[in-house]
């Protein structure tokens, strides 16, 4: 296989929806040429997979995974398998087999992740699995599968393409993400003031409007105020959800 080139990120970027098809195939060229199968998933909550401006399956079409027990099949992958589960806590590539988790940097939270009846679970024996962080909460993922189900272990060819892939696969599913997306999740103005991020950090950490008021210094009514324009500009139904969506766009934090 060549040396990773810019040119692979670029033949796998989708920017509108009549490049998505092309997109998918130069993706699948290229893990091929790796010997490698793509699994992509653009949701890991959601039942659906990628398609093409045809409604067809990406999955099946163009990647290959054509078995009537194909993940992207199965209901139920998303809460039963070891690798969305470690989507869930690693934002970065990391390989893994039955034996567990092999990640650049460690990560506490993957040895907490279930591995029994491995093979069944994850629908393969081994992988390299690409997690990709979306704005508002959503997770994709793109998980290269060896050709060769013999083939168990990874490190070499995590050590020579995990970082590429990495990049390959983001590119893929955010441009599909942003390119398929057709209702903004937020209003376009949706900008916090300096006040309202200070009263909803505070409601972030179980502060009441009462609590909120006596530590800055104003009103209980002045902090409903803030809080409410907040959720308006989120278009939050209540303060739960306003402080949960401040969060995603990282105007506050949720950790104590």
């Amino acid at each position: 296989m060549d040396a990773p080139s810019l040119e692979w990120v670029d033949a796998v970027r989708i920017a509108s929806p009549d490049q998505i098809r092309a997109a998918a195939e130069a993706l699948n060229r290229i893990a091929l040429g790796c010997g490698m199968q793509v699994a992509p998933a653009h949701n890991i909550a959601d039942k659906r997979t990628p398609v093409d401006t045809e409604g067809n399956v990406l999955a099946r079409d163009v990647f290959g995974w054509t078995s009537e027990k194909a993940w992207w099949r199965n209901p139920r992958i998303a809460l039963d398998s070891p690798i969305t589960s470690a989507c869930r806590f690693e934002s970065e590539p990391f390989w893994l087999n039955e034996r567990g988790f092999r990640t650049r940097q460690p990560n506490r939270y993957l040895s907490a992740i279930d591995l029994t009846n491995f093979e069944a679970r994850a629908m393969t024996r081994a992988a390299i699995v690409v997690p990709v962080h979306l704005p508002f909460g959503q997770i994709g993922a793109v998980s290269f599968n060896p050709l060769d189900q013999s083939v168990t272990d990874l490190a070499a060819m995590f050590d020579r393409y995990g970082d590429i892939f990495g990049l390959l696969g983001r590119t893929f599913i955010a441009s599909y993400v942003n390119t398929m997306g057709l209702v903004q999740a937020l209003p376009a103005k949706s900008r916090l003031s300096k006040r309202e991020v200070e009263c909803l950090r505070w409601a972030a950490i179980g502060k009441t409007d009462l609590e909120i008021s006596m530590i800055i210094g104003r009103s209980r009514a002045t902090v409903r105020f803030h809080i409410h324009n907040a959720s308006i500009k989120l278009d939050a139904v209540n303060r739960s959800q306003t402080v949960f969506k401040a969060a995603q766009l990282g105007y506050i934090s949720l950790h104590k």
